[in-house]
């Protein structure tokens, strides 16, 4: 799709090929074109038509019901922020105050809406023309182009001292290159996003989750940030808005762990309960926050999964009760599943080099029963443990 063919889909005859393109969707694409085309909507704006009408359904959990008339690129939908996560942001930042706000690199417009939605005006770029269009066609659709204005710019042109705030989501993503998880590969550059807080003190910098810790800039707030149970964006917040060292943030709860990030778990023998943190814990380097919450421990001070001897409700991880501790061993394992009547297992890892796949092919189960296996190391040594199904939901009424 080009702009051209963006500016005709919001036509009346635009309006009439999505609504037939809605009507065909969901079968073979290639019948679904030729029936646009018997009712005289021309090839291009058919196949336009088609692929908005998928978007929008793609879209649907990150956007919600907005998406069906909201206009998407795929690269664009792929990067864009969760509605909750924007939302969630653009409250912190009305409550700090802000009430105008450069938005550099816009895309298709999710945080540009979430703060226009909070009463923040908004000055929003995006160097890729297409891009700018759709977060413009979203900004009139959803109502608020009163307080949200996009224009087709480079970031790096705009005079951010005019705001209250700037908001800069670099672009992770090159034609050709797929996803770029270093930021200073990014657009705009990594040098030009870092200074723009010496310019704006109330800066916020998306970035990719796997940020590396070593690119945190001094006196910045590092936050992490899931969405059912999905880890999603890293943020930085400078200035008056750096309220912790680190943060995590669980959605769609607005739970909140901070913490200093530098701080080690105490160490000890695995317990009768296992605790599995949420990745934005793992990720903030709040492992030790979190134990603290539930009398934990680590079995291995490099393995993020915490260990009581009492079982405590928190939202901030999956239990699950430990029936058995055993070296890892194939031959032993398979015995043991044999001998209590598993034949159906879930399998998570960590700290561990077994393929859990080829593991579930090797242990041959029959049985009518589940079980939970957990496969890492203690104190340096790898292990099994074989943990009872159904504990995993108990910790999750803390939610």
């Amino acid at each position: 799709m080009d702009v051209h063919l963006l500016t005709s889909l919001r036509t009346p005859a635009g309006d009439d090929a999505l609504a037939a393109a809605a009507a065909v969707a969901g079968g073979d694409p290639l019948v679904a074109a030729s029936a646009l085309r018997a009712r005289g909507v021309p090839a291009d704006l058919a196949a336009a038509a088609l692929t908005q009408v998928d978007l929008r359904g793609r879209a649907a959990g990150k956007f919600g019901p907005d998406a069906e008339r909201m206009f998407f690129t795929r690269t664009g939908l792929e990067q864009a922020t969760r509605r909750s996560v924007a939302e969630r942001r653009a409250a912190r930042l009305a409550a700090a105050g802000v009430r105008t706000m450069a938005d550099l690199g816009c895309g298709l417009g999710a945080d540009a809406l979430a703060a226009g939605r909070a009463g923040i005006a908004v000055h929003a770029v995006d160097a890729d023309p297409l891009t700018a269009a759709a977060a413009r066609a979203n900004v009139a659709a959803c109502g608020l182009s009163h307080l949200v204005r996009v224009d087709c710019a480079d970031a790096t042109t705009v005079e951010v001292e005019r705001f209250d705030a700037v908001f800069a989501d670099p672009a992770r993503r090159r034609a050709g290159r797929g996803r770029v998880f270093d930021p200073r590969a990014c657009s705009p550059p990594w040098d030009f996003v870092l200074a723009l807080a010496g310019q704006v003190p109330r800066t916020v910098l998306k970035l990719a989750p796997g940020i590396d810790h070593a690119l945190i800039p001094p006196g910045a707030e590092a936050e992490w940030v899931s969405d059912g149970g999905d880890l999603v964006e890293a943020a930085f917040w400078f200035g008056p808005l750096a309220a912790a060292p680190r943060r995590a943030v669980r959605l769609p709860a607005g739970r909140e762990l901070t913490g200093t990030g530098a701080a080690r778990p105490p160490c000890g023998a695995p317990g009768s309960y296992l605790y599995d943190p949420d990745p934005a814990v793992v990720r903030a380097h709040l492992v030790a926050e979190f134990a603290e919450t539930v009398a934990g421990r680590l079995a291995d001070p490099d393995i993020a999964y915490v260990y009581a001897d009492v079982p405590a409700d928190t939202p901030w991880a999956r239990r699950l009760e430990v029936a058995e501790v055993m070296p890892f061993s194939l031959k032993r394992l398979r015995a043991t599943l044999r001998d209590r009547g598993v034949g159906r297992v879930e399998i998570r890892k960590r700290g561990s080099a077994v393929e859990p796949e080829r593991l579930r092919r090797d242990l041959r189960l029959s049985g009518p029963n589940p079980a939970s296996l957990v496969l890492t190391r203690v104190a340096g040594d790898p292990v099994v443990l074989l943990c009872r199904e159904g504990s995993v939901r108990a910790a999750n009424r803390g939610e």
